[in-house]
């Protein structure tokens, strides 16, 4: 079972995001959240709430499907934050000038998928 989270026109650079991101790739679920409720960049709270909306979609994709998910065994297989449309704001500068100023969004897609148990037979 596979779900899938994203958040759109987040108001966080892509490259500060991209580091946090890094932080969980590939980790539990539930380590990943614990992971993102104590790093200490202030991306880390869209990016939490986009893998706690993943976790929330499988578990109600499974029951909807009546399937049986072990949230323990989830994990996310795929995060990747790609860049949104750019705010352009003027800031006054020196002997009438203007200077612009880049404000960067970002959309942070996870996605968590359940790990395949090893000791199964047929």
């Amino acid at each position: 079972m596979e779900a899938k989270a994203k958040a759109r026109f987040v108001r966080v650079t892509p490259q500060k995001a991209r580091r946090v991101v890094d932080l969980i790739r590939g980790k539990q679920a539930g380590e990943a959240v614990a992971v993102l409720k104590f790093a200490p960049q202030a991306a880390a709270e869209p990016v939490l709430k986009t893998v706690q909306s993943a976790i929330a979609n499988a578990v109600e994709g499974a029951k909807r499907n009546s399937e049986r998910l072990d949230e323990a065994n989830l994990y996310v297989s795929e995060v990747f934050v790609d860049e949104g449309p750019t705010l352009k704001r003027f800031r006054p500068r020196a002997q009438g000038r203007a200077s612009q100023i880049l404000k960067r969004t970002s959309h942070i897609t996870v996605v968590v998928a359940e790990r395949e148990t090893k000791g199964r037979t047929r």
